[in-house]
Protein backbone atom coordinates (compact mmCIF):
# COMPACT_ATOMS: atom_id res chain seq x y z
CA UNK A 1 0.00 0.00 0.00
CA UNK A 2 1.33 3.42 -0.95
CA UNK A 3 1.29 5.77 2.02
CA UNK A 4 1.81 9.49 2.28
CA UNK A 5 4.40 10.35 4.92
CA UNK A 6 4.85 13.88 6.25
CA UNK A 7 8.27 15.50 6.20
CA UNK A 8 8.12 15.65 10.01
CA UNK A 9 6.88 12.42 11.61
CA UNK A 10 6.11 13.07 15.30
CA UNK A 11 6.56 10.36 17.94
CA UNK A 12 5.00 10.99 21.34
CA UNK A 13 6.87 10.87 24.64
CA UNK A 14 5.14 11.36 28.00
CA UNK A 15 8.37 11.85 29.94
CA UNK A 16 9.71 14.65 27.76
CA UNK A 17 6.39 16.39 27.20
CA UNK A 18 4.72 15.92 30.59
CA UNK A 19 1.50 15.30 28.66
CA UNK A 20 -0.67 12.30 27.94
CA UNK A 21 -0.46 10.77 24.48
CA UNK A 22 -3.92 12.12 23.77
CA UNK A 23 -2.86 15.65 24.74
CA UNK A 24 0.24 15.37 22.57
CA UNK A 25 -1.86 14.07 19.68
CA UNK A 26 -4.15 17.08 19.92
CA UNK A 27 -1.18 19.46 20.03
CA UNK A 28 0.48 17.90 16.99
CA UNK A 29 -2.77 18.04 15.05
CA UNK A 30 -3.13 21.72 15.95
CA UNK A 31 0.34 22.17 14.44
CA UNK A 32 -0.70 20.47 11.22
CA UNK A 33 0.42 16.86 11.79
CA UNK A 34 -1.29 14.21 9.67
CA UNK A 35 0.66 11.12 10.76
CA UNK A 36 1.53 10.39 14.42
CA UNK A 37 3.12 7.50 16.29
CA UNK A 38 2.29 6.83 19.95
CA UNK A 39 5.32 5.42 21.80
CA UNK A 40 5.18 4.18 25.39
CA UNK A 41 7.96 2.28 27.13
CA UNK A 42 7.30 2.82 30.82
CA UNK A 43 3.70 3.20 31.94
CA UNK A 44 1.20 0.47 32.73
CA UNK A 45 -0.26 -0.89 29.50
CA UNK A 46 -3.84 -0.51 30.77
CA UNK A 47 -3.18 3.20 31.24
CA UNK A 48 -1.63 3.36 27.79
CA UNK A 49 -4.61 1.57 26.27
CA UNK A 50 -7.03 4.11 27.76
CA UNK A 51 -4.82 6.94 26.48
CA UNK A 52 -4.70 5.43 22.99
CA UNK A 53 -8.50 5.19 22.85
CA UNK A 54 -8.81 8.93 23.51
CA UNK A 55 -5.95 9.82 21.14
CA UNK A 56 -7.50 7.72 18.41
CA UNK A 57 -10.86 9.45 18.83
CA UNK A 58 -9.12 12.82 18.41
CA UNK A 59 -7.20 11.59 15.36
CA UNK A 60 -10.36 10.23 13.73
CA UNK A 61 -12.12 13.56 14.17
CA UNK A 62 -9.38 15.22 12.13
CA UNK A 63 -8.61 12.51 9.58
CA UNK A 64 -5.16 11.90 11.06
CA UNK A 65 -3.29 8.58 10.81
CA UNK A 66 -2.28 7.09 14.16
CA UNK A 67 0.25 4.27 14.63
CA UNK A 68 1.27 2.44 17.80
CA UNK A 69 4.89 1.72 18.59
CA UNK A 70 5.66 -1.94 19.27
CA UNK A 71 2.33 -2.99 20.81
CA UNK A 72 0.54 -4.86 18.04
CA UNK A 73 -2.03 -6.06 20.58
CA UNK A 74 -3.04 -2.52 21.49
CA UNK A 75 -3.12 -1.47 17.84
CA UNK A 76 -5.42 -4.38 17.10
CA UNK A 77 -7.91 -3.94 19.94
CA UNK A 78 -8.15 -0.15 19.57
CA UNK A 79 -8.42 -0.17 15.78
CA UNK A 80 -5.39 2.07 15.29
CA UNK A 81 -4.21 2.60 11.72
CA UNK A 82 -1.13 0.46 12.18
CA UNK A 83 2.00 -0.29 14.12
CA UNK A 84 5.71 0.41 14.10
CA UNK A 85 7.91 -2.49 15.18
CA UNK A 86 11.60 -2.90 15.92
CA UNK A 87 14.05 -5.66 15.12
CA UNK A 88 13.29 -7.43 18.40
CA UNK A 89 9.51 -6.98 18.32
CA UNK A 90 6.85 -9.11 16.65
CA UNK A 91 7.96 -9.75 13.05
CA UNK A 92 6.15 -7.68 10.40
CA UNK A 93 4.66 -10.78 8.78
CA UNK A 94 3.03 -11.78 12.07
CA UNK A 95 1.85 -8.22 12.67
CA UNK A 96 0.31 -8.22 9.20
CA UNK A 97 -1.59 -11.44 9.95
CA UNK A 98 -3.03 -9.89 13.11
CA UNK A 99 -3.79 -6.42 11.74
CA UNK A 100 -4.88 -7.23 8.21
CA UNK A 101 -3.99 -5.96 4.74
CA UNK A 102 -5.09 -2.35 5.29
CA UNK A 103 -2.92 -1.72 8.36
CA UNK A 104 0.20 0.43 8.01
CA UNK A 105 3.31 -1.38 9.22
CA UNK A 106 6.67 0.29 9.72
CA UNK A 107 9.94 -1.43 10.66
CA UNK A 108 13.05 -0.04 12.33
CA UNK A 109 16.39 -0.79 10.66
CA UNK A 110 19.92 0.11 11.71
CA UNK A 111 22.22 -1.10 8.94
CA UNK A 112 22.14 -1.90 5.22
CA UNK A 113 21.74 -5.65 5.82
CA UNK A 114 18.56 -5.02 7.81
CA UNK A 115 17.35 -2.67 5.08
CA UNK A 116 17.83 -5.39 2.47
CA UNK A 117 16.03 -7.93 4.64
CA UNK A 118 13.18 -5.47 5.20
CA UNK A 119 12.41 -5.44 1.49
CA UNK A 120 11.15 -9.03 1.83
CA UNK A 121 8.71 -8.09 4.58
CA UNK A 122 5.07 -6.94 4.22
CA UNK A 123 5.82 -3.39 5.33
CA UNK A 124 4.78 0.06 4.16
CA UNK A 125 7.91 1.98 5.21
CA UNK A 126 11.14 1.56 7.14
CA UNK A 127 12.79 3.75 9.73
CA UNK A 128 16.57 4.00 9.44
CA UNK A 129 18.93 5.26 12.11
CA UNK A 130 20.15 6.61 14.35
CA UNK A 131 21.36 9.18 11.83
CA UNK A 132 23.02 11.24 14.58
CA UNK A 133 23.66 10.77 18.29
CA UNK A 134 20.40 10.47 20.25
CA UNK A 135 19.51 10.67 23.93
CA UNK A 136 16.00 9.24 23.56
CA UNK A 137 17.12 5.60 23.75
CA UNK A 138 19.16 4.31 26.69
CA UNK A 139 21.05 1.78 24.55
CA UNK A 140 21.06 3.16 20.99
CA UNK A 141 22.40 1.38 17.94
CA UNK A 142 25.59 2.71 16.29
CA UNK A 143 25.21 5.99 14.41
CA UNK A 144 24.69 5.42 10.68
CA UNK A 145 25.20 8.95 9.36
CA UNK A 146 24.08 10.59 6.13
CA UNK A 147 26.18 8.49 3.75
CA UNK A 148 24.57 5.24 4.88
CA UNK A 149 21.17 6.93 4.73
CA UNK A 150 21.81 7.61 1.05
CA UNK A 151 22.87 3.98 0.54
CA UNK A 152 19.71 2.81 2.30
CA UNK A 153 17.57 4.94 0.02
CA UNK A 154 19.24 3.47 -3.05
CA UNK A 155 18.70 -0.05 -1.70
CA UNK A 156 15.02 0.44 -0.90
CA UNK A 157 13.78 1.43 -4.33
CA UNK A 158 10.08 2.21 -3.86
CA UNK A 159 9.74 1.70 -0.08
CA UNK A 160 9.59 5.03 1.80
CA UNK A 161 12.35 5.67 4.32
CA UNK A 162 11.96 7.57 7.58
CA UNK A 163 15.21 8.87 9.05
CA UNK A 164 15.39 8.86 12.85
CA UNK A 165 17.86 9.67 15.60
CA UNK A 166 19.20 13.06 16.65
CA UNK A 167 17.32 14.99 13.97
CA UNK A 168 16.53 18.58 14.87
CA UNK A 169 15.83 22.00 13.42
CA UNK A 170 19.48 22.47 12.53
CA UNK A 171 19.95 19.32 10.46
CA UNK A 172 16.52 18.29 9.15
CA UNK A 173 17.13 19.86 5.74
CA UNK A 174 20.41 17.91 5.37
CA UNK A 175 18.67 14.65 6.24
CA UNK A 176 15.94 15.18 3.68
CA UNK A 177 18.53 16.15 1.07
CA UNK A 178 20.35 12.87 1.76
CA UNK A 179 17.32 10.90 0.62
CA UNK A 180 14.92 10.58 3.54
CA UNK A 181 11.24 10.73 2.61
CA UNK A 182 10.39 11.70 6.17
CA UNK A 183 12.16 12.53 9.44
CA UNK A 184 10.96 11.10 12.75
CA UNK A 185 11.49 13.29 15.79
CA UNK A 186 10.99 12.93 19.50
CA UNK A 187 13.20 15.17 21.67
CA UNK A 188 13.24 18.10 19.24
CA UNK A 189 9.45 18.32 19.31
CA UNK A 190 9.42 19.47 22.92
CA UNK A 191 12.20 22.06 22.81
CA UNK A 192 10.17 24.93 21.48
CA UNK A 193 7.72 25.54 24.31
CA UNK A 194 4.38 25.30 22.53
CA UNK A 195 4.27 21.94 20.76
CA UNK A 196 1.85 22.96 18.03
CA UNK A 197 3.81 26.08 17.13
CA UNK A 198 7.15 24.28 17.13
CA UNK A 199 5.82 21.44 14.98
CA UNK A 200 4.58 24.03 12.48
CA UNK A 201 8.01 25.72 12.50
CA UNK A 202 9.79 22.40 11.91
CA UNK A 203 7.44 21.60 9.06
CA UNK A 204 8.25 24.94 7.45
CA UNK A 205 11.98 24.14 7.71
CA UNK A 206 11.41 20.80 6.01
CA UNK A 207 9.52 22.24 3.02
Amino acid sequence: MKISLPKIYPITDRRLSGLTHAEQTRAFIEGGATFIQLREKSTDMRVFYDDVVIALRIAREHGVTLLINDRVDIARVTGADGVHVGQDDLPPAEARKLLGPKAIIGLSTHNIEQVSDAMKEPIDYIAFGPIFSTSTKTDPDPIVGLDLLLDAKRTLAEIPIVAIGGIDAGNVALVLAAGADSTAMISELYRGGDIATHYRELSDLAD
